[in-house]
């Protein structure tokens, strides 16, 4: 088999919701990874955080309640946190991995990095995100008056603070990405989707956002020359008319066929429709670019062409 450059998209099945689920979900996914590094792939590993930034931020939210001279967290500190934290367990746990196989050339590490935001991206003037724990309507204005969040009614479960997802501009730290990754090393990278940074002058000031970790993996593989972007989830592989009688499991799709579905809605937005549009995104950027949806375990199955929905730029 030919061997490949690999960015992997971690979804949050594969690192749990509490620190017990993350020490033994990431044994589960350091075997899964270095079975494609064992194949001779390089691989480079960016992940999301949902659980991890929402439990960092109720912590700290909690501290400065509970201590006036404590101020807030801001939310791009909880996201460097989460990513030196999900770093940590799954650095150790791929190492780990790698010598159990007997392999002890190929060092493993963790880049907390920033991602450059558009301060007028269009998303910071409708956040769409919630965050944190659900709270009750009078508490919920408290903190809106407080802090100055956007609070709001989420699904009749209470109110939460919601921020802006804007559209990743530029890897702050690709330099120092690129020099491991051409060094031999595993990288994990992005975390979270890049701690958001904004520009002003030679100063990067964080942004009160997350960034999609799908699309900010799209311009890490971009970025990298990758082969191939693996985006996993929790479905095997990319359904149309999910759910109803004629749903459809797709093995291979175009980049065209893949749009048009975009267009009719056939992906859930938040879900799997980022996941799509980011998989669009790269395997249209250069000739022989291919990104493959599909589950954690089925990673290698899926690059050796036996299950997963495969879109390229031409089938």
């Amino acid at each position: 088999m030919q061997k490949q450059k690999i960015v992997i998209a971690l979804g949050g099945n594969a690192l749990g919701n509490t620190l017990p689920e993350q020490m033994a979900a990431v044994k589960v996914t350091a075997k899964a990874i270095v079975d494609l590094i064992e194949e001779g792939h390089q691989v480079i590993i960016t992940h999301g955080n949902g659980p991890q930034v929402g439990m960092i931020n109720n912590a700290m939210a909690a501290l400065s309640r509970e201590d006036a001279a404590q101020p807030n967290t801001p939310l791009s500190v909880c996201v460097a946190m989460s990513q030196a934290y999900i770093g940590y367990d799954l650095q150790n746990a791929l190492r780990e991995e790698l010598l159990n196989r007997g392999i002890d050339n190929i060092p493993v590490s963790t880049m907390v990095t920033q991602v450059r935001v558009n301060e007028d991206d269009p998303a910071f003037s409708s956040p769409s995100k919630p965050i944190g724990k659900f709270l009750g309507e009078e508490e919920a204005k408290v903190i809106a008056e407080k802090y100055g969040h956007i609070m709001r009614e989420d699904a009749g479960r209470g109110w939460r603070r919601f921020v802006a997802s804007p559209k990743p501009q530029e890897i702050v730290e690709i330099g120092a990405i690129r020099s491991l990754v051409d060094s031999g090393e595993v990288v994990i990278a992005c975390g979270g989707g890049g701690i958001p940074v904004t520009l002003k002058g030679n100063h990067l000031k964080g942004a009160s956002a997350v960034i999609d970790k799908d699309f900010a993996s799209c311009l890490l593989a971009k970025e990298l020359d990758a082969d191939y972007l693996i985006i996993l989830t929790a479905v095997e592989k990319v359904a149309i008319n999910f759910g109803k009688e004629d749903e459809t499991w797709l093995s291979a799709v175009s980049t065209s066929e893949a749009r048009k579905y975009a267009r009719e809605g056939q992906f859930a937005p938040g879900s799997m429709l980022p996941k799509v549009e980011a998989a669009i995104d790269f395997a249209s950027s250069k000739p022989g670019r291919k990104a493959l949806i599909t589950l954690l375990q089925k990673a290698k199955d899926g690059i050796e062409g036996r299950t997963g929905t495969v879109i390229c730029d031409r089938l």
